[in-house]
């Protein structure tokens, strides 16, 4: 019971921390639109992030969270020879933060000083339009240090998991959230009846480097709620930080590739017309609202289970395991993607439209969701089909396949961006996540480890023909609730839940009409709700 506690604890906050996301961004979106303030902030913002999830909660976190465990729990030998014990471990964390917090300061210190010219690497167009390369600069040194907080952050995090006390790390990104919320309202006040906002993109940034004092003050607080009295001592490379240091360097590697296509991603939003980035941005939140649910409980189930029956020499069971998480993912994807294409532009109306947000911001907006979620049953099915790997501990080919997409991505950028601007790039994102999901298919099949049986696909043709009578549906419906869509906020809600009501009761009405909903599969996932595992962080970061 106590492992279901833990995932309802932490699968609860993740889903309030989305709540307060998607309200930060219709604030951000009526508040600023989709112009030059909102692009540089999106940009200050991406970079702290990024090397957040590269280095914080990626790499570091999946090195650290063992060693400190097998410290604390006296599977190791400490570095002086001691059985592990709440001491040993206590040592190796204040090692690994006197350490950690120089490292931290020297990066950050040096990324800001060549801040320049990482936005120019990333964002070179910016420099075209009078104060928006000078303005992302500036921004980026403001948010910068929330990267160095929020590392702290994730390794006390790991720290508290590791005791098996997982609500403080999920609540943190709460916090994120609250506290931008109070910067855009505290920056719209503050400039007033004035359209100047630079103003509030300065408070939205200074926003950002207190939310990670914020999160970093919850976490002490709750780290010596726990008992451990961690320690900043001169910085002692003992076997132990050395060790943690080797097991960086090919974690890092692994969990670079997602990152860097970010990154390539940015770049290539950077280059296009003026309210791009923030338009791809929004739009992305959409998309992750669907894959974060259904990622989760996939990502959470599969995994811990597969390793067993794999272990066990039950080649049958594993087969027939993913089989039934393929079929789950499909299931709840299929028709979120096709609802989101057919209503993006009655949620992006609804959600976003209004203040600084232009109808013609929306409709843009609207075009790349439909783009984005094409890829979305692929952004999922690669969390059952990843598993596959690391459950024989092979996590070598998943990087390959997610640099072979990666380097995909870049060349159909190269041809689409320029003819389809950011729409174009948006659907080369779905194209390069559906070749990842084939590659890892393929290489599973011929490895003989997983195939797509004659019911498998059975199921999945079931599927395809409930959603497409969802999809008539919504189809018909949505004109005729257009000026609902943007009118007051009571028409809004209702429009909106009329289409949400409408097309959830005809899929599953006909899902089991059809067959294509299985009640005693989807029973045996809910009972089965294992840990979330470090697989699911990489791609499924909360903001």
């Amino acid at each position: 019971m106590g492992l279901l506690r833990n995932v309802g604890t932490i699968g609860g906050l993740t889903a309030v921390s989305r709540v307060f996301g998607f309200a930060r961004d219709i604030l951000l979106a009526r508040v600023l639109g989709a112009g030059l303030a909102a692009d540089a902030f999106q940009l200050a913002f991406t970079l702290p992030n990024t090397f957040r999830r590269l280095f914080a909660e990626g790499a570091f976190s999946v090195a650290f969270v063992p060693l400190y465990s097998r410290a604390l729990h006296g599977n190791a030998k400490d570095g002086d020879g001691q059985p592990g014990s709440e001491e040993a471990a206590e040592r190796f964390a204040s090692d690994v933060l006197s350490v950690f917090v120089w490292v931290l300061l020297a990066f950050s210190a040096l990324c800001m000083v060549a801040m320049p010219g990482i936005v120019w690497l990333l964002a070179r167009e910016y420099a075209t339009v009078p104060g928006k390369f000078e303005l992302s600069v500036f921004l980026s040194r403001v948010t910068f240090p929330y990267l160095g907080l929020i590392s702290l952050v994730a390794m006390l995090s790991g720290l508290l998991n590791a005791r098996s006390r997982f609500g403080p790390g999920a609540a943190a990104p709460v916090l994120l959230n609250i506290c931008l919320i109070s910067g855009i309202l505290i920056g719209n006040h503050l400039r007033g009846s004035s359209d100047n906002d630079i103003v509030v993109v300065e408070v939205l940034c200074a926003a950002v480097s207190l939310s990670g004092v914020a999160q970093l003050a919850y976490l002490i607080w709750e780290t010596r709620r726990a008992g451990v009295r961690l320690k900043v001592t001169a910085p002692r490379l003992t076997p132990e930080v050395k060790k943690l240091g080797m097991l960086i360097l090919p974690a890092t590697f692994g969990a670079g590739i997602y990152q860097i296509s970010q990154l390539v991603d940015t770049f290539f939003a950077t280059s296009l017309p003026q309210g791009s980035l923030t338009l791809l941005k929004l739009a992305d939140r959409l998309n992750q609202m669907p894959l974060g649910i259904v990622g989760i409980a996939l990502g959470t189930a599969i995994l811990p289970m597969l390793s067993r029956h794999i272990h066990t020499g039950e080649a049958a069971e594993a087969q027939r395991l993913q089989a039934n998480a393929f079929e789950i993912a499909t299931l709840l994807t299929l028709p979120a993607a096709a609802a989101l294409a057919v209503c993006a532009p009655a949620f992006c109306t609804a959600f976003f439209v209004g203040g600084k947000f232009t109808a013609a911001d929306g409709a843009i907006m609207a075009n790349i969701v439909i783009a984005l979620v094409a890829g979305l049953p692929a952004y999922v099915v690669v969390k059952v089909l990843n598993p596959g790997f690391f459950a024989r501990e092979d996590t070598r080919t998943p990087v390959w396949t997610a640099l072979a997409s990666l380097i995909f991505n870049v060349g159909v950028n190269l041809y689409v961006v320029e003819r389809y601007g950011i729409v174009g790039l948006a659907g080369a994102t779905a194209a390069s996540a559906s070749l990842n999901c084939v590659l890892l298919y393929v290489i599973l099949h011929r490895r003989g480890w997983f195939r797509f049986t004659p019911a498998l696909f059975g199921k999945i043709a079931r599927q395809l023909l409930a959603t497409a009578a969802m999809t008539g549906v919504l189809w018909y419906l949505m004109p005729l609730m257009t000026e609902q869509y943007g009118g007051a906020w009571f028409d809004r809600i209702w429009s909106l839940t009329a289409l949400v009501a409408a097309g959830s009761t005809v899929f599953f009405a006909a899902a089991f009409g059809l067959g294509a909903l299985d009640k005693s599969l989807l029973g045996q996932l809910r009972r089965r709700r294992p840990a979330r595992t470090k697989a699911d962080d990489e791609i499924l970061e909360v903001e």
